[in-house]
Parts: C-alpha cells; sequence; structure tokens
C-alpha cells in the first residue's frame, strides 16, 4: 500500500483499519448518500473522524457525538455539521429534534456500544453500523425495538474482509484513494502534541487510556540513534 501522494509517513501510520472500516460500513453496507442524516458517536476518534469525511464526501448530514469541548471542535474542523455531549441526559432527543420534522437519523455509525440509547433518535427503516464496543459494554438490544422500527443492525469489522470478501480490499482503498485525490479525504493523526521515541509510548497509551487525545495518536521512532528505554 503506496503513501498517499502529500502525506507524511505520521499521517499514513494512522490510515489504516479506520479509513476502511469506515468506508466500507458507511458506502457498502448503509449505503450513505445526499440527504442522509448521520449520527457518529466517538467523532473525534480514529474511525470517527474517518467516518464524518466519508459521509460529508456523499452529501450526508453530520451529526457527531463527543464528550468535551475539544472534541467537538476537532469533529467541526473534520466536517461536522452539528456535535452533541453524548454525556448530557437528553442527548438522543437533542439528535432528534436536529433532523427534519424530527424523523430521526438514518445511520447510525457506532464504534462505543449505543445503540439501544440510538434507537431513540433513528428513523424508521434506518441502519445502525456496530463498529465496536470502546466503552467496554457489550449490549443487549430490545429487540421489541428494532421490529417496530423496522431498522436493520449491521456489525461491520475490516479484519474479516481478507477472508470473506477479499475482492472488496482492493476496491475499497481504490475509492478511498480518490477521496483523498478529491481533497476529501485527509489524515487523522493528533497533533496537539508529539511523540517521539520508544520512552514516550507510556505517556501516549496513559492519554489514550484518559481520553486525552483525538485521532490517531502516532509515536515516531528515530532512525540512527541508540534507544533511550
Amino acid at each position: 500500500m503506496p503513501v498517499p501522494p502529500g502525506w507524511g509517513f505520521s499521517e499514513a501510520a494512522g490510515l489504516m483499519v479506520t479509513a476502511p472500516t469506515s468506508y466500507a460500513a458507511l458506502v457498502h453496507c448503509a449505503g450513505v448518500q445526499e440527504g442522509h442524516y448521520v449520527l457518529i458517536h466517538a467523532a473525534a476518534g480514529g474511525v470517527g473522524l474517518a467516518a464524518v469525511q466519508v459521509a460529508k464526501a456523499f452529501g450526508a448530514t453530520v451529526i457527531a457525538t463527543a464528550g468535551s469541548k475539544r472534541k467537538w471542535e476537532v469533529a467541526r474542523e473534520f466536517g461536522a455539521d452539528y456535535t452533541v455531549d453524548y454525556n448530557r441526559d437528553g442527548w438522543p432527543e437533542e439528535v432528534r429534534k436536529l433532523t427534519p420534522k424530527g424523523r430521526g437519523v438514518d445511520i447510525v455509525f457506532d464504534p462505543v456500544g449505543m445503540i439501544n440509547a440510538s434507537l431513540k433518535c433513528t428513523t424508521w427503516g434506518g441502519k445502525m453500523l456496530i463498529i465496536g464496543f470502546t466503552s467496554g459494554n457489550i449490549e443487549k438490544v430490545a429487540m421489541n425495538r428494532v421490529l417496530l422500527k423496522n431498522v436493520s443492525l449491521i456489525g461491520m469489522t475490516w479484519g474479516s474482509y481478507s477472508k470473506e470478501a477479499p475482492e472488496m480490499i482492493g476496491k475499497v482503498w481504490e475509492e478511498l484513494f480518490r477521496l483523498m485525490k478529491e481533497g476529501k479525504f485527509k489524515g487523522t493523526l493528533y497533533t496537539d502534541r508529539t511523540f517521539h521515541g520508544l520512552e514516550t509510548v507510556g505517556e501516549a497509551l496513559g492519554m489514550l487510556g484518559r481520553r486525552e487525545t483525538w485521532g490517531k495518536v502516532v509515536v515516531s521512532v528515530p532512525q540512527g540513534i541508540g534507544s533511550k528505554l
């Protein structure tokens, strides 16, 4: 896989998994298109920022959830139309009110584990993309609500494509490189500070664990000098 034209190595290092996961989920699984309202949870994370850009590239309106002012700012910088604090009680109703006539969102992109709450703000016939469970909570979904709203629950793990759908891998990357060439997709490298050398890995992991970062955190390893470990 070549480094995208105009990208640095650090930006490219954060591209794998998050970009194809978001693209395959939104485009090939959910059929995102112009006019759709898309709810993206943890929108300032690596996979979330990739999803924001993909949804916007296809003309959707993006409602991004995140848990801090800085992360709302980042989500908007990457194209989100609206931001919502998912730590606040009543956030599903806030999301619903942002959609035309309060009908709810067409697509939910969830790498956190918030399907049950998101059912409250999903339109009839909507699609819910289950990307992961970063909250640590594997939900038991109220299937009666899934039935009554005619929604589709779609699981997505990019790692399984190499075995189950290898023909899709090249196609997805080709389409992503087209978006990059058109200026519709950029790197999600965390830039509020940098991490140089293996001795900074512990600090980087600590910040990740405390949810103090956004995008993809990359530790650069200096070449040609001895380790400080």
